[in-house]
């Protein structure tokens, strides 16, 4: 699979730590909130999330039984080639592909030769722990 994949589920389907795609940003689940159907209605699902690349949060109202977009998002070990005032560098110690991405600021005390668990959604990479 390559960077950027995505697959489709029921929006009734999600719970709290999937990821789904909103406004094209790989969001992970915080919350869902389900409704009753209604007379002439279809049960709904309130999803609250926080961006992944970017910590904004999000909202989405569909019916349960409508598709969303899952983004496939690829998991990776990393070593840390080099630390460049608010960036990283880091390299992926199975492909050699290396990566230039923001320091993590929940990850204190990164540097060079340090080995990091990072995960990536098409062009977007972030370091999420030290090994």
């Amino acid at each position: 699979m390559a960077a950027g994949d995505k697959k489709f589920t029921n929006a009734g389907g999600l719970k709290p730590g999937s990821y789904v795609l909103i406004d094209d940003e790989p969001c992970q689940v915080k919350s869902t909130e389900k409704s009753k159907p209604g007379k002439h209605g279809a049960a709904k699902v309130r999803v609250t999330a926080m961006g992944v690349f970017r910590d904004t949060k999000k909202n989405l109202l569909k019916p349960t039984d409508a598709s969303v977009n899952v983004p496939i998002i690829l998991k990776g070990i990393a070593q840390v080639v080099a630390v460049m005032g608010t960036q990283l560098q880091i390299m992926d110690i199975v492909s050699f592909e290396t990566f230039d991405v923001d320091k993590p600021k929940d990850v204190p005390g990164l540097q060079g030769g340090d080995e990091v668990e990072y995960i990536r959604w098409g062009s977007n990479v972030k370091v999420v722990r030290k090994k």
